[in-house]
């Protein structure tokens, strides 16, 4: 696409997206949840199972009902064994007029990386409030030619930050695992979405009590978290915390 498009063109293409995404907010939607719930939904249309053109004529109502079950997709496949809510509204909005939620289960894979590449890429452009404020103006006349909405569009993903795309991870006492476990949890799920794992520097065999996952992408963060500020994941009946990683003074920092 770069190259080819403007950033107004590629708003335009994906005006279903931001209205779907308008619409979440307006029935209050946490605004995290509803940029996932929506780079889902997108993800579905491009394998050819189109619910998103039909949110701008559903009630509040049933626009609440297809973000919780979205939702409720996304929340389940972080878990260890995940078992997929039904969908019904999504299912009867499709197409195809079936989805069958235990796809998502068998192929968290495939989903959760597509709806990455999805916020990662496009949703750079859907979820900018005020490159679509800018659009709306240009619609209605109020202003001329906005080089930002006549700028070529690059659909290549911008690198941002390892502190950007990390999380913070603390581990109940007498429960240690390793950063092995860890990493291989998340890839077995997801595939290749961690770039490594660091834990607490210990002396004497103690147990690290804290460590921090570094994604590739920012997106799979913005995935695990789904909205919360914490979230619990079990792995092999042992927990773990995770929260959005936030950076601090050199000095104080001991992992390896």
């Amino acid at each position: 696409m770069a190259g080819q498009f403007t950033v107004r063109d590629v708003l335009y293409m994906y005006s279903d997206a931001r209205t779907a995404y308008d619409r979440f907010i307006g029935i209050g939607s946490n605004p995290a949840q509803a940029r996932n719930a929506v780079a889902l939904l997108l993800w579905l249309d491009q394998c050819n199972v189109s619910a998103i053109q039909h949110l701008p004529g559903l009630s509040p109502t049933a626009v609440n009902l297809v973000a919780a079950e979205a939702n409720s997709v996304l929340d389940c496949l972080r878990g260890p064994a995940p078992v997929v809510p039904a969908i019904p509204l999504i299912s009867a909005l499709c197409q195809d007029g079936d989805v069958d939620p235990r796809f998502f289960a068998f192929h968290q894979d495939l989903v959760v990386r597509g709806v990455a590449d999805i916020l990662d890429g496009v949703g750079s452009l859907i979820f900018d409030d005020h490159l679509n404020k800018m659009l709306r103006r240009y619609q209605t006349g109020l202003v001329g030619n906005p080089p930002e909405l006549m700028a070529t569009y690059n659909c290549l993903t911008v690198a941002v930050p390892e502190d950007c795309r990390s999380m913070f991870i603390t581990f109940s006492r007498g429960a240690p695992i390793d950063r092995e476990e860890i990493f291989d949890y998340f890839r077995q799920k997801w595939g290749d979405c961690v770039v490594r794992v660091l834990m607490e520097k210990t002396t004497g065999g103690s147990q690290a009590m804290y460590g921090r996952i570094i994604f590739r992408s920012e997106a799979f963060v913005q995935l695990v978290l789904n909205g919360e500020r914490l979230v619990k994941i079990t792995i092999r009946n042992r927990q773990i915390w995770l929260r959005k990683y936030v950076p601090r003074p050199a000095a104080t920092q001991n992992q390896n």
